[in-house]
């Protein structure tokens, strides 16, 4: 759809943009990125022929660009500029009625049906219909930016150039937007070319992004090869980390700032314990680094507040989800910095314990009963059924984890765990073999993200042999504690 060949140019003699090439297919999405000062609205207004090239070719279809007249080109192209401004006290239609100009024919222009439907449907689709006889000037920014954008829409573009289109949009606008753009280039055949400053939304809905340094391509290729830590730390010298989305495959970038919370490094340990009847609750001094299995707060965040809750071996779990949040609201426990779990076994019988490293410790602690125990190598000899958790370990760690530490302690806890199964000859009733935990364990790692820099936690590294060490020796007195009183019955 456009090809873009050697382009050099600029407002002086000295060009902005140097040696730029690349292509863009008809229902792509392409995003243009880099810091202030690359290069990008240059580009773009060279693009829509608003500023002269000094060297290079830009096609559509083919053709020079140089080849249309400004009508033809307003035809097939349609620009939203970063700084829309409006001079005159027109209405919104009246604004979005401008766009059809290249479409009308003949020296008195005649407002036809056809374009009255066409700005009607998009003042509709960008969420500005309901105020299309106010004047411009009583608007927001915001609400400005969409109906100059609905005024592009209105040339009915095959290419549209935008110049940070979600600039003043709020969050809930920015989404509505890109998911109508995206929407358009896959069912419309819409070529879209827009300058992003967000790396993360130009991630989740570009095809192809271009980074601009210093005027010059540094790369040109897919969101997940462009979007990458050494690649953004070297053209907008900052340091950032990079993340998976959580529901689609591209990548997210978050800045790390210079400061961090090591003022008063903070040790977890058995201080930090509160005990009641009905459940066991540890409140950090300061949030951790979580990675978790719980009933709430379940998967990778930043969590306060813990509790290990026990409840009868004949509780519903039919709804236990919203049955535990109901529960923590109740008791005074803020949900989304808790992370909550649910044990059938008595919490008389808890066994935790602080262990010292070499400049870090970790604290375990776990409640275990082993009642219905399972072998889970003969697991599809079991039927499946929601029964409250019986073996629920919690590891704190006064240290800074990598991510691939957070999974290395799981398996080195598992491992530990799965030992004291054999080592206690605790069996699957239903296979007579020896168990390897209960069918709905549970399993926390909890990181203050201070101090010693913990990299590996595998079963022979230093943190890993405090593990093994903590999850052992703490699970097997906690089961040694469950079945004592289940003798005494």
């Amino acid at each position: 759809m456009l090809k873009v060949e050697q382009l050099s140019g600029g407002y002086s003699n000295e060009p902005i943009v140097k040696d730029v090439s690349f292509q863009v297919q008809k229902g792509e999405l392409f995003g243009i990125l880099g810091p202030n000062g690359s290069g990008k609205t240059t580009l773009l207004k060279m693009i829509s022929g608003i500023l002269p090239f000094q060297s290079g070719k830009i096609s559509i279809k083919g053709q020079s660009i140089k080849s249309f007249s400004m009508k033809e080109l307003a035809k097939m192209m349609a620009v939203l500029s970063q700084h829309s401004s409006q001079a005159f006290s027109y209405t919104v239609k009246e604004t979005v009625s401008l766009g059809r100009y290249a479409h009308q024919t003949g020296w008195f222009r005649s407002w036809s049906e056809e374009d009255e439907r066409i700005v009607q449907e998009s003042m509709e689709q960008t969420g500005i219909r309901a105020f299309q006889n106010k004047s411009i000037q009583e608007l927001s920014g915001g609400e400005r930016q969409r109906v100059f954008l609905a005024q592009a829409l209105v040339q009915e573009p095959e290419i549209l150039l935008l110049d940070e289109p979600t600039n003043h949009l709020d969050l809930s606008y920015q989404k509505e937007l890109l998911d109508l753009l995206k929407r358009w280039t896959r069912e419309k055949g819409l070529t879209v070319i827009s300058i992003f400053h967000d790396l993360n939304l130009a991630s989740l809905y570009c095809d192809r992004l271009l980074l601009l340094e210093n005027g010059s391509v540094h790369t040109n290729a897919t969101p997940n090869e462009v979007v990458k830590v050494e690649k953004i730390k070297e053209v907008y010298h900052t340091d950032v980390e990079k993340h998976p989305h959580p529901s689609i495959p591209v990548p997210q970038m978050v800045l790390l700032p210079s400061f961090k919370n090591e003022e008063n490094i903070v040790e977890i340990g058995p201080e930090f314990m509160h005990f009641s009847k009905e459940h066991i609750s540890l409140h950090a001094p300061v949030p951790l680094r979580t990675m978790s299995s719980g009933v709430i707060g379940s998967g990778v965040g930043w969590h306060q507040t813990f509790v290990n809750r026990h409840v009868d071996k004949t509780y519903d779990c039919s709804d236990h989800r919203s049955e535990m949040l109901h529960y923590l609201k109740e008791h005074g426990f803020e949900p989304s910095q808790t992370i909550g779990m649910m044990t059938a076994v008595w919490l008389e019988d808890v066994s935790y314990k602080l262990i010292k490293g070499d400049d870090f410790s970790i604290f375990v602690i776990v409640t275990a009963g082993v009642s219905n125990a399972v072998d889970a190598s003969k697991s599809d000899q079991h039927s499946f059924e929601m029964i409250p958790g019986t073996i629920n370990t919690w590891v704190f760690v006064n240290g800074q984890l990598t991510e691939e530490a957070f999974i290395q302690s799981i398996m080195t806890a598992t491992e530990a765990k799965v030992k004291v199964m054999d080592s206690e000859k605790v069996l699957d009733r239903v296979t007579g073999t020896t168990a390897t935990g209960t069918s709905t364990d549970s399993i926390l790692i909890a990181a203050t993200q201070m101090g010693k820099k913990l990299e590996f936690a595998g079963t022979i590294t230093p943190l890993g042999k405090l593990i093994s060490q903590g999850v052992f020796e703490c699970t097997t007195e906690a089961v040694q504690k469950s079945r004592q009183r289940l003798k005494a019955k």
